[in-house]
Order: C-alpha cells, then structure tokens, then sequence
C-alpha cells in the first residue's frame, strides 16, 4: 500500500493496460475476467489481455496501492473470482493520468495535427 505522501505523478504515464484496468474499476467492482472483457469492449478489440497479463497487472497494481481486492460476492456467484477495486490513490492518479492525456490532445490539436471529433 502506498504512503500517504507519495506522489501520483510518479507513476505516469501509465501503461494501456494500467489505464484501462483503472477506467474498468474505477466506478464498479468487477472480477477478473468481466475488467478483460470491458477492456476489450472499451478499445474495440484493441486491448485484449490474457491471463497471464492480466492477473500479473492486477498483482503489480495491488502492489502499489492503484487497486484493491474486496469482499463482495454475489449468491450466485462462483466463489473463486476475485473482485477488485480502485483505491482512493488509483482514482487520482487515473485522473492525473487523464488529465495529461486531454493535454496532449489539446496541444496536437492546436497544431492542428487531430481534428475536433
């Protein structure tokens, strides 16, 4: 878990599978397999992760204080899935994470080098 005084900037930018694991979590618990599956359908396919990828970041991500496990089971759910969470400092560095990337859209914009969508 990380300290209360570390800096979320330490951490950026963040890789793409980090950044859409965060975005997956941030607002719902989900287990494994349904953060792969909104990953994918969040990028079109462009983000796919197997297992080994996404449970070794999700391991890396509970490691520095970006996500957590919790306790929330379903009655109806398989035992075994494990649920994960934001943290309070995974959801600021998503957003300053976010926030780097308006900027940077904001800058090729501005050199007109991306249209406006």
């Amino acid at each position: 878990m990380p300290s209360r005084r570390r800096d979320p900037g330490e951490l950026l930018p963040l890789t793409p599978v980090v950044l859409h694991i965060l975005l997956a979590v941030a607002r719902e618990e989900r287990h494994g397999y349904a953060i792969a599956q909104e990953v994918e359908q969040d990028t079109g396919g462009q983000v796919r992760m197997g297992p080994g990828t996404l449970y070794g970041s999700i391991q890396r991500m509970q490691h520095a204080g970006l996500i957590e496990e919790t306790s929330r089971r379903p009655a109806d759910d398989d035992p075994r899935r494990r649920y994960y969470r934001a943290t309070p400092f995974g959801k600021r560095v998503l957003a300053l994470e976010l926030e780097r990337i308006t900027s940077v859209v904001r800058v090729a914009r501005g050199k007109l080098l991306l249209e406006d969508a």
